[in-house]
């Protein structure tokens, strides 16, 4: 797909690669001050949080252990089903640890509500959630985000991570995907 493609298929970049930068650094500092002396485990949800995760753990001043669960709630679609899947798990035990689920986006907040439920369930000692983007206007079930990068319209979006059918991960804004690619 060539750049010129690309752009076509893009309606307005909401948040562009400097203020993505910018905000995880400022949220990156917020975490290590509110965590600091605690035991902190970041658990990215693959694969749409990679880039996030990869930037903001860079951001940290301090080492701090990863992990990875993917989920599904989406299948081939553009609208959240409501039904988690696991398909990955993760490797760490989460029991008397601090996480902090880092996500790409809250859309319907579905998953997320059952991924807090789920890690509490596993006696993690406190569960927050830092998401870059949030769409108050998808949203089905109040998920407590203690950090949140951008609000967005809610929209279709890709890039920075989010994709259509796997497609866009890599563009480094985030923009709303035009209509006619998945009419």
């Amino acid at each position: 797909m060539r750049a010129a493609d690309i752009q076509s298929d893009i309606t307005e970049v909401l948040v562009t690669e400097e203020q993505i930068r910018a905000k995880l650094e400022e949220i990156a500092a917020r975490v290590a001050s509110d965590y600091d002396g605690k035991d902190l485990v970041l658990v990215g949800v693959l694969k749409g949080a990679v880039m996030v995760m990869a930037d903001f753990s860079r951001a940290l001043p301090f080492a701090v252990p990863m992990d990875w669960m993917a989920v599904s709630s989406y299948g081939a679609g553009t609208r959240s089903s409501g039904v988690v899947q696991i398909r990955k798990d993760l490797d760490t035990d989460i029991h008397d640890k601090h996480v902090l689920i880092v996500e790409d986006i809250i859309d319907s907040g579905l998953t997320l509500s059952w991924l807090l439920e789920n890690f509490a369930s596993r006696g993690a000692a406190s569960v927050e959630v830092f998401a870059l983007l949030r769409k108050p206007d998808a949203a089905k079930v109040h998920v407590e985000s203690r950090y949140v990068g951008f609000e967005i319209p809610n929209e279709f979006v890709i890039g920075y991570g989010l994709d259509y059918a796997e497609k866009y991960r890599n563009l480094r804004d985030v923009a709303v995907l035009a209509p006619h690619v998945y009419a």
